[in-house]
């Protein structure tokens, strides 16, 4: 966290621009939609603020503006597991905030980022008042669900360009993150932290995936050119 002020501590009003990148808003009706966005706050979190922590309980509802987040939980002998990142657009945390039960992972910045709050009271408000909210939250812990069985079966592969595909293809996911489009900002250290490679070895595997011509590296991100190669492909270093 930073030493000057908490996550919470910058939390503030957000602005147009900010507002029109929240995707479940669009689903409300008029007046649904006057009183979340009044009840909305954003923060600017700064690389390695934590915006959950396991144990804590939930008063917010948390979405990503900006940046990049990573969700992971720790084990009992220490070991961080990376459970998925959370690029802009990706809201997070439903299913906690459902059953208001303390948080079983923790969600960090890895980058400057702005993150959305929807204070809990107002979430469980649009539950009981809007069918087009029902019908977001549900679609969310749908995908979400897949991609958390995914996500564990990403960890136990032993080919690293395998790995970083199907890592990169969570990232594109359409549905969790509108926001991303064609293009994710990400650099190869921080696409390291998230599939648990070396940065060398990141660098190998998107250097296959592009040969095969699943993505394509531009300055300062990726661009998705086959999402279902990603998915689906097998990726092999060895014919280099």
């Amino acid at each position: 966290m930073s030493q000057e002020m908490s996550l919470h501590q910058r939390r503030r009003q957000p602005r147009a621009e900010e507002l029109s990148g929240i995707p479940w808003l669009a689903v409300l009706q008029p007046a649904e939609r006057e009183r979340a966005v009044s009840a909305l706050l954003v923060g600017d979190a700064q690389a390695g603020d934590y915006v959950c922590r396991t144990g804590k309980s939930p008063t917010y509802w948390f979405g990503v503006v900006e940046g990049l987040l990573k969700m992971n939980i720790d084990s009992m002998d220490g070991a961080s597991m990376t459970l998925v990142g959370l690029p802009p657009g990706g809201w997070f945390g439903e299913g906690t905030v459902v059953k208001r039960e303390p948080y079983r992972y923790n969600v960090q910045a890895i980058r400057k980022s702005v993150v959305a709050g929807l204070h809990i009271d107002m979430f469980h408000w649009l539950l009981d008042h809007s069918i087009g909210f029902n019908r977001f939250v549900m679609s969310q812990l749908n995908e979400r669900l897949g991609q958390f069985i995914s996500a564990r079966e990403i960890d136990r592969l032993s080919n690293p360009d395998l790995r970083v595909a199907r890592s990169l293809a969570a990232l594109f996911h359409p549905l969790l993150y509108p926001n991303v489009g064609e293009v994710l900002r990400i650099t190869q250290q921080e696409l390291a932290y998230l599939v648990g490679l070396s940065r060398q070895r990141v660098n190998e595997a998107l250097s296959v995936l592009q040969r095969e011509r699943a993505i394509l590296v531009e300055y300062g991100g990726l661009r998705v050119l086959d999402l279902d190669a990603l998915r689906h492909g097998a990726f092999s270093s060895k014919r280099l």
